[in-house]
């Protein structure tokens, strides 16, 4: 599994690696609630017993959303939504998802690629003159491609981002902010030379989209992505927005004792950015990958772009990743695309295929352990696998 140097390095990534917790913000609250509340389909259906079984000292909460082949759409949820009020969690409720967040963007940037707007394999120093310098990286040297694809080995800003998030929770940054403090450090290899996810790319490509453009990167994920695939849920917070809009279960932490929690709902995702964002529903995760993967999206010749792979270290084996897309091997044999997202609060887990199944689950806090990061995994493997 791909194990960053620091737990807050691993946030926005796929998910893949342990989540150390960090330390309470609030007064905690226990996990014994969660257990004892789920909206059930009925016992005899796999995913709900699925869905179930996630729910106790790793997640308090948990929803999906199904599709089947011929469009059939099931959600689900288990656990409660609020450890305070027993609420249950609302069916298709919105999340922060993280680095799903990085699909999108690298949808805006291959479509502008398409108008010829964007080189490519072009130099980000074409877009950017002067900003990338130093041990972190020459901007004459990485092309955008290398941004996507995490070939840049440009450093991972938040691997050196304050451990405990109360110190961060409600601050409000720029994306700038962030990428200066990546290029205070070294390089992990020279562009093209290595994989290593890093957060930093994807905010440079929000800034190379506002470049282009003229407009902010929010606006154009929002014009070129969200409305044009008809996500009712899915929205980028406005400046200085600390909420999540409409039904939503609230987002935990593992707190210092076993079996607590620590609500951590409202924060300020601004560091997040161009990297991790933006907030959706699970349902509306399917709709997108599955609109990407019929070429609604972007033309073929872009799609068939995001579709080359590279060897991803770390991940699980078969996994590869694209422009902004992982494939991922299923243990059924077949092949799915998606991404994933981490962010306090939140994880999300999804995939799509080209056949039109697709799932998408979202758990209310980060896996404490290494075996609750691999068994969300394992979930929505076994809900694709079993999907006709």
């Amino acid at each position: 599994m791909y194990k960053p140097s620091s737990p807050r390095s691993r946030l926005l990534a796929c998910g893949l690696a342990t989540m150390i917790a960090v330390g309470a913000v609030a007064a905690p609250l226990t996990a014994s609630a969660a257990a004892s509340a789920s909206t059930a389909a009925g016992s005899d259906d796999g995913v709900q017993r699925s869905l179930d079984g996630l729910i106790g000292e790793e997640f308090p909460g948990a929803l999906a959303s199904v599709r089947d082949t011929e469009g059939r759409v099931t959600t689900y949820t288990a656990g409660v939504g609020d450890l305070e009020t027993r609420e249950e969690v609302p069916a298709d409720g919105r999340v922060r998802i993280g680095s799903n967040t990085k699909t999108f963007v690298a949808t805006v940037v291959l479509q502008l690629v398409g108008e010829g707007r964007i080189e490519l394999d072009g130099p980000v120093e074409k877009y950017l003159p002067g900003l990338v310098r130093g041990k972190a990286g020459d901007g004459r040297e990485i092309t955008i491609r290398q941004l996507l694809q995490h070939t840049s080995g440009l450093p991972n800003y938040t691997r050196y981002m304050h451990e405990d998030f109360s110190k961060i929770q409600h601050r409000y940054v720029e994306s700038r902010d962030m990428i200066d403090v990546a290029l205070r450090h070294k390089a992990s290899f020279r562009p093209g030379k290595g994989w290593e996810y890093s957060n930093t790319g994807y905010l440079l490509l929000g800034l190379v989209v506002q470049k282009v453009t003229g407009r902010p990167i929010a606006e154009e994920v929002t014009r070129r992505v969200i409305d044009r695939a008809g996500l009712r849920d899915t929205y980028w917070p406005g400046v200085g927005d600390q909420t999540i809009k409409g039904p939503h279960p609230r987002g935990y932490t593992v707190g210092k004792r076993k079996g607590e929690f620590v609500d951590i709902t409202t924060m300020d995702p601004s560091w997040g950015g161009a990297a991790g964002q933006l907030i959706g529903t699970p349902n509306d995760l399917n709709t997108f990958f599955l609109a990407l993967l019929d070429g609604k999206l972007l033309k073929p010749a872009q799609l068939a772009e995001m579709k080359k792979t590279v060897k991803a270290p770390g991940f699980p084996e078969g996994w590869r990743y694209g422009l902004g897309v992982v494939k991922m091997k299923l243990s059924c044999g077949d092949t799915a695309w998606g991404h994933g997202g981490d962010i306090d609060g939140y994880e999300t887990r999804n995939a799509a295929t080209t056949d039109g199944r697709a799932t998408a689950l979202a758990v209310t806090a980060l896996p404490g352990s290494e075996a609750g990061a691999l068994k969300a995994i394992k979930v929505t493997d076994d809900i694709l696998c079993g999907a006709e």
